[in-house]
């Protein structure tokens, strides 16, 4: 499971990588559940296949909720459930697919026997782009609207980087990250046949390295990460 990851900040960078402006913000560089961040999905009023970027809250909030608070975790989906867990099902079935950016995302590191957080980028520098799902949410009696988003992931019991991360005994996930020519694939494909798109990434093509967190006193974030945790998922 991922829960902290690094925008894609650089505008110039963000448009060359993807086609599309980043929205106005703000928005969170680092983020982590319930931060707000940025993701790319398919133009709905578009005739063809068109591209836009818009933000939303990190953590799907389903669109049956009574209320804006989301009360399991649904910052990662799994492929395995995509199309029954109640969270999902619906989106899946709309085609609400999308492209989450990064520059690096996090995972704890136990070869040791204890977590050293780890860092993952692209080898060759470009930004990182992981399959997801949005989701737009309405109150019942107001004008309110939010729209939320998750990442999916895939088993990686045998992948060579991510078979070290989480707990020993833990099944090992790990983010769909897709390539630059599966972009509009992954937007497009009817449900069915977007679930060839995810699959393991080849460890060749990801840099990793130890990034330990800073004390906890000194940062927000990890204030905020820890007042964001869910007791459940899904």
């Amino acid at each position: 499971m991922c829960v902290n990851y690094l925008a894609v900040q650089d505008a110039r960078r963000y448009e060359a990588a993807f086609g599309v402006q980043i929205p106005l913000g703000p928005w969170a560089w680092e983020l982590y559940p319930k931060s707000r961040g940025t993701f790319i999905r398919r133009r709905g009023d578009a005739i063809g296949l068109e591209r836009e970027a818009t933000g939303g809250t990190w953590g799907l909030l389903p669109w049956f909720a009574k209320t804006p608070e989301i009360k399991f975790n649904t910052v990662n989906a799994r492929k395995e459930t995509l199309a029954t867990a109640p969270s999902y099902k619906t989106p899946w079935a709309r085609g609400q697919r999308c492209i989450v950016p990064m520059d690096a995302f996090f995972e704890p590191n136990w070869q040791t026997g204890r977590h050293i957080r780890w860092k993952f980028t692209r080898r060759d520098g470009g930004p990182i782009a992981v399959a997801g799902l949005w989701e737009r949410w309405r109150g019942n009696r107001s004008q309110q609207e939010i729209i939320s988003y998750t990442l999916l992931t895939v088993n990686a019991d045998d992948h060579q980087l991510m078979s070290c991360m989480h707990r020993p005994g833990q099944e090992k996930r790990m983010l769909a990250l897709l390539d630059p020519a599966e972009y509009d694939e992954w937007l497009e494909r009817p449900p069915a046949d977007a679930l060839e798109l995810l699959r393991q990434y080849p460890p060749e093509l990801l840099a990793d390295e130890a990034a330990p967190r800073p004390a906890p006193q000194d940062s927000q974030a990890l204030k905020e990460m820890a007042d964001s945790a869910y007791k459940t998922s899904e």
